[in-house]
């Protein structure tokens, strides 16, 4: 998990049990533009490694997988071994 990602939690927790300070709200809206464009970093590298495996471009598509390990860590089924 990113530190963005820690604080955009911390900030939604604040929000449910008051209204958050104008510093707060600040924080708030920069860590969601930043999850977004994190998303669609994600996204595009996504769309790029399925276009890697369709075109049979194994050298691409290994280096698209590790720009994403490197964005969002390793995948799902190796976490926590």
């Amino acid at each position: 998990m990113m530190p963005i990602h820690e604080r955009l939690a911390e900030l939604w927790t604040i929000r449910e049990r008051r209204s958050l300070t104008e510093d707060e709200q600040c924080d708030f809206e920069h860590c969601l533009a930043v999850n977004a464009a994190h998303c669609r970093r994600l996204a595009n590298l996504y769309n790029l490694s399925l276009l890697a495996s369709m075109t049979g471009d194994h050298e691409w598509q290994h280096d698209i997988c590790s720009k994403i390990e490197k964005l969002d860590g390793p995948p799902p089924a190796f976490r926590n071994r």
